[in-house]
């Protein structure tokens, strides 16, 4: 096991029992804290995540809800001025784009960070229509894009509970790679990232998910303008009809050099 400090990674003692026999032993797991996202100074969400990238989580969460449109609705991200524990704070420029107070109670789990919705219609945030002629990936590019992604999951070769979500140029260069113990957190992690970097929306982009594809992260893929998303487990049903609503690819079962396309074949080269 590796030994250098990371925020994602706790050592703790364990007993392990293995052919009859009981030792303790060293473990190492995946850290899962609170983060409150504050906005403007007013709390906004509370997410169990794993620590580290707190600023790009809360950018990408922001995005991924539709509040802002990108960088330049941001003045600054960091610590809140009180320095409050297991805290974020974004400071815009002039405010969220709407105000969404009465559309959901912003209580999020690292498993699903859409249950806090009130109602459906509140869940399918508006998104501009995509361009599939302008977008063509080859099959190649997607069955190589797990592995590439598990390369880089440096925290999961510790603990084995981390997800991940790595951004691609639809050429198969990767960008970036988060873990997270909350896949839809992986997912504003990596979008944050590129977000406060300058880049965002993420047109000609897609997303690899080292999971399942649920119907938010399809959700915050398109509100983000990223043009499909590629996982190595199965979708749900809401989430391939979104994607087909949003004229999105979808694979699941990426692996052994197979998979499954539940939408947007279209988008996908010969």
């Amino acid at each position: 096991m590796a030994t250098g400090f990371d925020p994602h990674v706790a050592a703790a003692s364990i007993e392990k029992l293995k052919d009859g026999v009981r030792n303790s032993v060293r473990d190492e797991l995946a850290v899962e804290e609170p983060l409150e996202i504050r906005v403007d100074g007013e709390p906004l969400a509370v997410t169990m995540r794993t620590p580290g990238e707190d600023e790009e989580l809360a950018a990408g969460f922001l995005a991924g809800e539709g509040l802002i449109g990108g960088s330049a609705d941001i003045v600054e991200v960091g610590p809140t001025r009180d320095f409050a524990a297991n805290t974020v704070e974004v400071r815009t420029k002039s405010g969220l784009r709407r105000n969404p107070k009465d559309e959901r109670s912003f209580y999020l789990t690292s498993s699903c960070g859409v249950c806090g919705k009130g109602a459906l219609e509140f869940v399918k945030q508006k998104a501009p229509p995509l361009r599939p002629a302008t977008c063509n990936l080859r099959p190649e590019v997607v069955l190589s894009a797990p592995s590439a992604v598990r390369s880089r999951q440096s925290a999961f070769d510790r603990t084995g509970g981390l997800h991940a979500t790595g951004l691609f140029e639809s050429s198969g260069e990767l960008l970036v790679v988060r873990e997270d113990v909350g896949r839809h957190n992986a997912m504003d992690k990596a979008i944050g990232s590129l977000l406060l970097g300058g880049r965002f929306p993420l047109a000609g982009m897609f997303a690899t998910v080292s999971g399942r594809a649920s119907f938010e992260l399809v959700q915050k893929a398109s509100l983000a303008s990223l043009i499909g998303v590629v996982a190595v487990g199965p979708p749900s049903t809401l989430a391939v009809d979104l994607a087909r609503e949003r004229g999105m690819l979808l694979c699941g079962f990426v692996r052994g050099g197979s998979l499954n396309v539940y939408a947007g074949s279209e988008l996908l080269g010969n």
